[in-house]
């Protein structure tokens, strides 16, 4: 079961990118107005930081058992795609510079922490089945 799931190693942690995001940042759209006027949001740190710890689930999934691409790109993907379907209703039309820089920022972020996450659990013996490592 563990070998057909990690075939669909990049599908599966994009739809838990896109999830988490809708979770953490999809519900809120308000932009908080300040009492001196000044404009922030619409996410509150702690929804971004609620989502990033939420990802590390699934790249620590896929980079312990040695699929360190397979997770960044697919964690990457469901980002950037959850960051365009929320933005879309933009009147600008500057969402895609934010998109681009989701992807670009979480492309980054992802490999780094997978690369990390596998280089630690190697010589645990993480991510091993009872046949020998996980290919």
């Amino acid at each position: 079961m563990d070998r057909k799931l990690l075939k669909l190693a990049p599908f599966v942690t994009a739809l838990v990118a896109a999830a988490a995001w809708a979770a953490w940042l999809g519900w809120d759209q308000v932009r908080d107005v300040h009492p001196d006027g000044s404009v922030s949001g619409p996410y509150e740190a702690w929804q971004v930081v609620g989502l990033v710890l939420t990802l590390l689930a699934p790249l620590y999934w896929t980079a312990s058992r040695r699929h360190v691409t397979a997770g960044a790109l697919g964690t990457t993907a469901g980002l950037a795609v959850a960051a365009c379907v929320d933005w879309s209703d933009d009147a600008s039309g500057l969402y895609m510079i934010g998109v681009l820089l989701v992807l670009l920022g979480s492309l980054a972020g992802t490999f780094g922490v997978s690369a990390l996450i596998a280089a630690v659990t190697r010589g645990r013996g993480e991510g091993r089945s009872a046949a020998g490592p996980v290919a």
